[in-house]
């Protein structure tokens, strides 16, 4: 099986040859950019299963590389690297996109744990079923990993598809954030819960009419959320 590969964007040489080491350690093959202009050059052109991303970089920042990979239809895992410990940037950075965050200083154990869980989620494979999953106006196609409203498209991403399908295939059940994290990110002994509230905020904002009215996701109050029964 071919090495997957790991786009490290960081500006901190030290921190890079850290990464890379342990990296190559556990058999990823390892691309480096310094700077925000370059690391989203490369994202393109060496599509790594997973990007290594810091916030603050030269030229053009993380939340900018991010949003401008997702814009363009990207979907390889994002795991964001910040030094700052502000909700609004660890949140900013979901909304740009990010499937995830880690802040600095990090465990290296923690930080390869999650590198591992986002890579072996994004080549799972995925069962290809006799027709789409149709829930009301929303129709999945495992296969294609794609959604569609009323016939059109919508642009998710990777963790975002996961987690509809999960909700999807299971209308009624109630997920608490604990199992959304184990389902969706493979994460059972860390993770911030926040990162569930701010994926179903995008996913709501994508798939209803009225994200402040939903009545596709839902939320069970003091428990989690769950996938209309009736729609």
């Amino acid at each position: 099986m071919d090495a997957k590969k790991v786009l490290i964007v960081e500006d901190e040489e030290a921190i890079v040859e850290i990464l890379q080491f342990n990296l190559q350690r556990e058999g990823y093959n390892t691309v480096v950019a310094m700077d925000g202009e370059a690391g989203l050059a490369l994202a393109k052109s060496e599509d790594p299963d997973l990007m290594l991303l810091d916030v603050m970089l030269p030229k053009m920042n993380g939340f900018e590389v991010c949003g401008n990979l997702r814009k363009d239809g990207y979907r390889m895992p994002i795991l964001m690297l910040t030094a700052r410990e502000g909700e609004s940037d660890k949140v900013f950075g979901l909304e740009a996109g990010a499937d995830d965050y880690i802040t600095k200083p990090f465990s290296m154990r923690e930080l390869l744990a999650r590198v591992k869980a986002n890579i072996r989620r994004q080549n799972m494979g995925v069962p290809t079923g006799d027709g789409p999953l149709q829930l009301g106006d929303l129709a999945l196609f495992e296969s294609s990993y794609t959604v569609q409203k009323n016939g059109t498209a919508l642009d998710l991403t990777q963790k975002e598809f996961e987690m509809l399908r999960l909700l999807m295939k299971t209308p009624g059940h109630v997920y608490t954030r604990e199992d959304l994290m184990e389902k969706v990110w493979n994460y059972d002994y860390f993770g911030d819960t926040r990162t569930v509230d701010v994926m179903v905020r995008r996913l709501r904002e994508k798939i209803e009419d009225d994200s402040a009215n939903p009545r596709y996701l839902m939320t069970k109050r003091g428990v989690g959320y769950y996938f209309a029964e009736k729609i």
